[in-house]
């Protein structure tokens, strides 16, 4: 079974879950329980009610935990950095005194704020690099790869069809004619 079929069959079963679920879930403490067609139990009709979200499984892979980590930090750090930009516009619009000390702080988080991006970058490349990236080689490369193994499996085999030739004392011929 390929991926594709395989997100296709978890995307039925998470449907066909859901489904089951919402027949199953008691309805809530102050609307009565319904019968046939949507009459509660008491003679009136009553709304249907659907649920208000159903999960469904993640488009894209969880990213890692190193690279989640510094791209949250990175988040943060531009939220700072945009919030002292803006503090530093308004007392330089107001002509506060704050308005020196804010500019320059701005300036030093746009530089932290860029390093924090980077470091998001670099990050996910690190991690990439150390465990491995998921890829399918092109059918050219796969039948490459086939045929050198092939090639060293003979490689192999002849060189071990010489050492026992050469165990078992023979001067290289195959009979003793």
């Amino acid at each position: 079974m390929g991926t594709a079929e395989r997100r296709g069959a978890s995307e039925k079963s998470v449907a066909v879950r859901s489904a089951a679920r919402r027949e199953d879930e008691a309805p809530d403490r102050d609307i009565p329980a319904q019968g046939p067609a949507g009459e509660s139990t008491d003679g009136q009709e009553q709304p249907y009610h659907r649920q208000l979200w159903i999960e469904e499984p993640a488009r894209r892979r969880r990213m890692p935990d190193p690279v989640r980590t510094a791209a949250v930090r990175a988040v943060l750090i531009i939220a700072v950095t945009l919030i002292q930009a803006m503090v530093a516009f308004l007392c330089t619009l107001a002509g506060s005194w704050l308005a020196f000390p804010m500019v320059i702080s701005s300036v030093v988080s746009t530089v932290v704020a860029t390093w924090a991006v980077v470091d998001v970058w670099v990050t996910r490349q690190v991690w990439s690099q150390r465990n491995g990236v998921v890829s399918e080689p092109s059918s050219t490369a796969r039948s490459l790869r086939r045929e050198r193994r092939a090639r060293r499996r003979q490689e192999r085999t002849a060189l071990r069809e010489q050492e026992r030739i050469r165990r078992r004392g023979g001067s290289g011929q195959l009979s003793h004619s």
